[in-house]
């Protein structure tokens, strides 16, 4: 399965990106429900551990929120391997412009 780890450094504090996180979070599942089904989230503190299904394709992964950096961890399919570098790309975009 391949995965993807990124790493995004922040000055916001922990508790302001774990807040701009979790509302874009709100946000995208509105925004996306006719093309995200299944969707599993629970924080735990700072980590918030997920599972999705987007056009067919099953992620799960986990959302690390650290005083000065935001880890992302997700697992994909085999079959979204030709994916995995624009998806690494627009994590990282969206996450920069998020938390910068």
């Amino acid at each position: 399965m391949p995965k993807i780890n990124l790493s995004v450094p922040h000055q916001l504090g922990q508790d302001e990106a774990k807040e701009r996180i979790s509302r874009l979070i709100a946000e995208t599942r509105v925004k996306a429900s006719g093309q995200v089904s299944d969707v599993a989230e629970s924080w735990t503190g700072y980590v918030d551990t997920f599972s999705f299904r987007a056009l067919g394709f099953a992620v799960a992964g986990s959302l690390e929120v650290h005083p000065a950096q935001v880890r992302v961890a997700l697992t994909l399919p085999l079959a979204a391997l030709p994916f995995r570098s624009r998806i690494e790309h627009e994590l990282l975009a969206h996450a920069r412009q998020l938390l910068g």
